[in-house]
């Protein structure tokens, strides 16, 4: 059994949303405020009817239903009144592995589907003070006193948490509860992971403890001295341990890790721990899924990469839905799991070459998400490219920086056709920015399938048919000249001569703090100073003469 699909209405930032899962793993990434916690949060408060670690029906509140759900209800009463708005989130099962769950009691009116409904809404049994406090006017906001909660199967059975036959994990390392000085979570992950007859010997050792407390001969001192002082009540006064349920000693035990209490380690440590318990194997009556939200937080580098490896090994035996910023997560668990979350829209990268998956996830240093998440990319080569083409954007855009307009500037290094691949996907802006090293031939070669003819198209080239245009830009001018380096021709046509070619020596020489007397020994420094002399430009006041073709891919 595994979650398929999941179905949002009127929760946070969803007014209807609907979203399809995989049955191993699963990464949602997305903008802040995309709504990827919130997916998380709703799935696992219905699986559990827990939210932000407490039980849901303290919790009820305006403010987890959609704000424009709430503002069109308020808005109708100064008019018709339109029906009270409700929360429903929708779990759909695949496997077919429990016919008792299946029936149309959902919002697809698939009579086959398998599954259950949480639901957020008001009590009819109440529509008398409702209807009364209706007449008195001037209501603000949303009657929540006369709301209730129920689960129900597709079948139309009324369920209880304990029925669902699907367990959730939600492990978030940004955020951590506590309760007596037991970490929630922690305290659920660990009972999910014992038998009954383990949890019944825990609570009988926690019996016998406390009998131990009580009767200890120095305990009965204290109590006998308690009730000497005592003058207002016949009642016996004594100090105990607290056994008010079955489950009391949940709150009253803590988890040690090396003999600390878990709550004193490390944030990043604590993480680990709850993703490495969560991912112990079960029997199959156990199956769950495993919300891991942002799990790079709190991390090294190592440690994280170690997560990472305990996750793919075991998300085969598991559904796991993962929330993530971190392109290195991304690509070293493979980018056909990534779903990306825009606008209330998911847009899978399932249809990428294997080669392309394997390439990302074996050097996985490239920033994939930083082109799936921005407004607009512009793809270069080298660090020496992304610092001109940075300080070619900041003379046009009064000093900001690309990336404060949501453009980024990304050194992608010999490896344009991964990110095209990745582009075609998306519906991101993409230029890319290249030299043409005076071999248009193996240029076209190289980009033809994402580009039209370059001599054709001059400095506009139709790239990524498939589903839009985009922009190639690249230095169409092809220059020559006699300079040798060693026993190889000089190449004129990479970004150093063409700025040499626009600025001229004098300048160049003022920006470097050189002072060649011949453009050639000029163009040798810059050959083997390519970063050095990016860096120097970037940081210029004086006003720089970019090529064209790099202007091109500004403007557009």
């Amino acid at each position: 059994m595994f979650i398929d699909k999941v179905k949002i209405h009127n929760f946070k930032c969803y007014r209807d949303f609907e979203i399809i899962f995989d049955e191993g793993l699963n990464i949602v990434v997305g903008d802040n405020e995309a709504g990827k916690s919130t997916i998380l949060e709703a799935i696992n408060l219905a699986l559990t009817g827990i939210i932000r670690g407490k039980s849901i029906w303290n919790e009820i509140s305006q403010y987890i239903f959609n704000k424009d759900a709430v503002e069109e209800y308020i808005i109708s009463l100064s008019t018709v009144p339109i029906a009270l708005p409700y929360i429903s989130i929708e779990i759909y099962f695949g496997g077919n592995e429990n016919p008792l769950m299946n029936g149309d009691g959902n919002s697809d009116r698939n009579s086959s589907a398998e599954g259950f409904c949480f639901k957020i809404a008001f009590n009819e049994k109440y529509a008398d003070e409702y209807e009364a406090l209706l007449s008195q006017g001037n209501i603000k906001s949303l009657p929540i006193e006369y709301y209730d909660i129920i689960w129900t199967t597709f079948a139309r059975d009324v369920i209880t948490t304990r029925s669902i036959p699907y367990k959730s994990c939600l492990i978030d390392s940004s955020e951590y509860r506590y309760q007596s000085g037991s970490d929630v979570y922690l305290s659920r992950i660990i009972k999910g992971t014992l038998e009954i007859e383990d949890i019944t010997s825990i609570a009988q050792a926690h019996r016998k403890m406390r009998d131990s407390f009580i009767n200890d001969p120095s305990i009965e001192a204290i109590n006998t001295k308690i009730n000497q002082d005592t003058s207002l009540t016949d009642k016996k006064i004594a100090l105990s341990v607290e056994l008010v349920t079955k489950n009391a000693w949940e709150n009253s035990l803590v988890t040690q890790l090396d003999e600390i209490p878990f709550y004193y380690v490390g944030k990043g440590e604590q993480c680990v721990i709850k993703t490495e318990l969560a991912l112990a194997k079960r029997t199959s009556k156990n199956a769950s899924i495993i919300l891991l939200e942002e799990p790079e937080n709190h991390l090294s580098h190592t440690r994280l990469n170690q997560l990472i490896k305990c996750i793919s090994k075991q998300y085969a035996e598991k559904q796991i839905l993962i929330s993530t910023h971190s392109s290195f997560v991304v690509n070293k668990l493979g980018l056909s799991k990534v779903m990306l979350l825009d606008n209330l829209r998911i847009t899978k990268f399932s249809e990428l070459s294997e080669d392309t998956y394997n390439f990302f996830k074996k050097i996985a240093g490239y920033d994939t998400l930083r082109m799936i998440l921005c407004k607009k990319a512009i793809l270069c080569e080298g660090d020496s490219d992304e610092l001109v083409i940075q300080k070619a954007y900041m003379q046009v855009n009064d000093g900001r920086l690309p990336i404060e307009d949501g453009v980024e500037v990304i050194s992608v290094g010999v490896s344009f056709l991964r990110f095209l691949e990745i582009a075609d996907c998306i519906n991101t802006k993409i230029a890319v920015v290249t030299d043409n090293d005076g071999d248009m031939e193996a240029i076209n070669k190289k980009y033809e399938k994402y580009i039209g003819n370059f001599e054709l198209m001059a400095e506009l080239a139709e790239i990524l048919k498939k589903k839009r245009l985009e922009q190639g830009y690249l230095n169409l001018d092809i220059d020559t000249g006699s300079l040798k380096i060693g026993n190889s021709n000089y190449n004129y046509n990479t970004l150093e001569p063409k700025l040499l070619k626009v600025n001229g020596l004098e300048k160049l020489n003022h920006v470097f703090g050189t002072k060649y007397k011949k453009e050639d020994d000029l163009r040798k420094f810059m050959k083997h100073n390519k970063t050095e002399c990016g860096l120097k430009i970037f940081e210029s006041s004086e006003e720089i003469i970019i090529p064209e073709y790099i202007m091109e891919a500004i403007r557009w």
